[in-house]
């Protein structure tokens, strides 16, 4: 018991003690923050791949259009619906069915 009162005494514990509450809890750049921030940093580097592998995806279409006719043909008959002259285009779109419809099983 006199050890911890001598300890509670001690003027350099309890300035280490008051400087690490003071960093933990109420600084700008205390724990909870720093979790955010590591959240936060994880989530944006998450969303850059996301966007790197379109802009892949996007500059292989690009390539693959710009150099094959038929492939530009197809992308343009499915993306836009065009057609050449004396062609009919049927579009057929598939209807999800009604909730009273759906089964269970």
């Amino acid at each position: 018991m006199n050890r911890l009162i001598s300890l509670l005494r001690n003027k350099y514990f309890l300035s280490a003690t008051a400087f690490v509450a003071w960093m933990l809890f109420f600084d700008r750049n205390d724990l909870m923050s720093q979790y955010d921030y590591r959240t936060e940093v994880n989530k944006l580097q998450a969303e850059k791949e996301f966007y790197i592998k379109e802009t892949e995806k996007a500059e292989r279409d690009l390539d693959e259009l710009s150099t094959n006719k038929d492939k530009l043909e197809k992308f343009a008959r499915e993306k836009y619906l065009m057609k050449k002259e004396n062609e009919d285009v049927f579009v057929i779109i598939k209807e999800e069915p009604k909730e009273e419809e759906k089964s269970f099983f």
